[in-house]
């Protein structure tokens, strides 16, 4: 007798809604059929495409290894949050504003 093989995806879902709602979050997962889920995912993606893999910006040449995609990959991260200026938040990088905004917050003094 054949069987369908186990889902697990389904399993993992329900785990995953579960586990979101003890820790009191909301999942950030659109209706059926919306373009919403995968928004960030796929701009990233096409940024990662368009500024290092199809470039030579970031690496020499063809990639002849694994490696010079991963020596490549890490080198875009680097500068896509260290020193990629953001036009929405005021011509500075990411990791600069960060800082500027933990630095500016009103911390309470720790316990003696």
């Amino acid at each position: 007798m054949l069987r369908r093989p186990v889902e697990y995806g389904q399993y993992t879902a329900i785990s995953y809604t579960e586990k979101l709602a003890i820790d009191g979050i909301a999942p950030s997962i659109g209706s059926v059929g919306d373009a919403f889920d995968n928004a960030l995912m796929e701009t990233i993606n096409g940024l990662y495409k368009a500024e290092c893999i199809r470039t030579t910006v970031f690496h020499d040449g063809a990639f002849k290894t694994l490696a010079d995609v991963e020596y490549a990959t890490a080198g875009w991260i680097d500068w896509y949050n260290h020193r990629r200026l953001h036009g929405s938040l005021g011509m500075v990088a990411p990791a600069e504003f960060e800082a500027t905004y933990y630095a500016a917050l009103d911390r309470e003094p720790l316990p003696a």
